[in-house]
């Protein structure tokens, strides 16, 4: 497989910032208790300023927490995209072309993942989610979080519609009637699925690469096209 587009640092830059500043919170944490811990040993006493500092160290606290849950969050997406592009440049041939995080001019968020084939685009979200997750058609559930809004399957489909409409303004494929189909990958092997008519293909990782490369079309893709649906595809980011 061959990759017109890597990743971008964004998410590896989230993850490090984000753990930087939960360590500088907990340490702050500390500190604090280290100073009141002294002063109330060479006092003796807890005075009025103690049990300020006592209160005030909360605020670090919950801050660590805070900038920890963001960490764990970035970093579940970026292990999670680099798992799907890893398995798919070992699985697939170089007939096959990759774009990773592509974020195009409409905005709506970035694309995780784009791949060409000779049988037509595939367009991937992905999510590295874990335990019990439920999809009827559009609307999803995830255990533990009862206020989650979010629908992979609907993001999936605006992001496909963005790419099929690239192509099709494009005077050299707008003839070629070519296939642009979302999926939605899950890279956590601790998630379990339940799934009701849901509205676009789901897949769990290790599924994907053999459902690409025994896709077929009536168009069916030189590598010279794909290439240049790529650039086309790239020529449209911001």
């Amino acid at each position: 497989m061959r990759t017109m587009k890597w990743s971008s640092s964004y998410l590896k830059n989230q993850v490090r910032k984000n753990l930087a500043k939960a360590v500088l919170c907990l340490a702050l944490f500390f500190l604090i208790l280290v100073i009141l811990g002294l002063r109330v040993l060479f006092t003796l006493s807890l005075s009025v300023f103690e049990e300020a500092g006592l209160v005030v160290s909360l605020a670090p606290l919950a801050a660590f927490y805070f900038y920890m849950r963001k960490y764990r969050i970035y970093d579940a997406g970026w292990r999670g995209e680099k798992r799907v592009a890893k398995l798919l440049s070992s699985k697939l041939s170089d007939d096959y072309f990759l774009i990773n995080d592509l974020y195009l001019q409409d905005g709506g968020g970035d694309i995780d993942h784009v791949v060409l084939a000779p049988s037509g685009v595939f367009v991937l979200e992905t999510k590295n989610w874990s335990g019990n997750i439920t999809c009827n058609g559009d609307d999803w559930q995830r255990a533990g979080q009862p206020g989650f809004k979010g629908s992979p399957s609907r993001q999936v489909k605006r992001n496909a519609a963005k790419i099929k409409r690239i192509i099709d303004s494009s005077h050299a494929f707008r003839m070629l009637d070519v296939r642009v189909e979302g999926i939605v990958v899950f890279t956590n092997n601790r998630a379990t699925l339940y799934l009701n008519n849901p509205a676009v293909l789901i897949l769990e990782l290790p599924k994907l690469p053999n459902y690409i490369a025994a896709h077929r079309s009536s168009t069916s893709l030189s590598s010279q096209q794909i290439e240049a649906m790529g650039k086309e595809i790239l020529g449209q980011k911001s």
